[in-house]
């Protein structure tokens, strides 16, 4: 195997018939490349120039070995090129997993702007609340929510989750509005059961953390489903703002005790370390950095 440098240094001397001006357009010394021709001429046992003090010209062999090394380097320019375009805009196939309710409500419809914007990728978004195993499973990126992230992956945060204790005019109206968290005792309060802390809410008051128990007529283990029972009016309910934040804005929806409110989660993005991370996750995390922000546009 010929080194490339050598097969690059030969092919400049073809085309320009001059050691001295190969080695001035390479910027070299001219015994470099003199070092290189016979280096190659040693390696293949064959002369591949002739020589005198006024003329530079192939032999046969040199004919023919100059025309592999002008396409291999061709090939080598055009692969360099190709590799450039990848890294200036962001390509081919983006594989995300993501929570059912976020990616409904948020990232399905925060893709057209995005693929838009980079005509040549391709998205496959798999919406499920399973933790995936991103080596496993072939995922570029995960977005979760979570107060932690987790270990062995490089976690970017988006924007903060937060939950409302939340109830509906009508609701309220009937039943009154509680003033302190231990009035919450009197209340018909819904409960989410996927965060497996049935039966007791634990908030951040004035005060630091408490934790008080509540019951209720219905317990739901989908925040969605649960939010349009209390829009019917039936209780209250810890709801996150990602989902209800429209509805406290146009008024469907009161926050009550909105002193206490539980303890932070964020939704992160998540992903394999990687000295070189790929340009379409870096694009895909930079554009949802933008669009939902420190304070995203469902808390505003």
């Amino acid at each position: 195997m010929h080194d490339i440098n050598d097969m690059l240094f030969f092919a400049h001397v073809v085309k320009v018939r001059s050691f001295s001006e190969a080695a001035r357009r390479l910027d070299v010394s001219k015994s470099r490349v003199s070092k290189a021709i016979a280096r190659l001429e040693s390696g293949l046992g064959v002369r591949l120039l002739h020589r005198s003090t006024r003329s530079l010209s192939l032999t046969d062999v040199g004919e023919a070995y100059f025309e592999h090394c002008d396409r291999i380097l061709e090939e080598l320019s055009l692969a360099d090129t190709t590799i450039s375009r990848l890294h200036q805009e962001p390509r081919g196939k983006l594989k995300i997993s993501a929570p059912v309710a976020f990616s409904t409500m948020h990232v399905a419809s925060a893709l057209p702007d995005f693929m838009a914007r980079y005509p040549d990728l391709s998205v496959d978004l798999t919406i499920s609340d399973r933790l995936v195993d991103l080596a496993d499973e072939g995922y570029d990126i995960a977005l979760r929510i979570t107060r932690e992230p987790g270990q062995n992956l490089v976690a970017r945060q988006l924007a903060p989750i937060r939950r409302k204790i939340c109830a509906s005019p009508s609701y309220l109206a009937r039943r009154g509005i509680p003033l302190v968290p231990e009035d919450l005792g009197e209340h018909n309060c819904l409960d989410y059961t996927f965060m497996n802390t049935q039966g007791v809410w634990h908030l951040n008051g004035y005060n630091g953390d408490v934790s008080i128990p509540v019951a209720g007529t219905l317990r739901i283990n989908d925040d969605e489903a649960l939010s349009q029972a209390v829009l019917g009016g039936l209780g209250l309910a810890l709801l996150p703002t990602f989902i209800v934040g429209k509805d406290l804005q146009e008024g469907r929806l009161v926050e009550v005790l909105p002193g206490y409110v539980p303890t932070e989660r964020f939704i992160y993005a998540v992903h394999l370390p990687n000295r070189h991370l790929p340009l379409k996750v870096r694009t895909f995390i930079e554009f949802l950095l933008q669009r939902f922000g420190p304070t995203p546009y469902w808390d505003r």
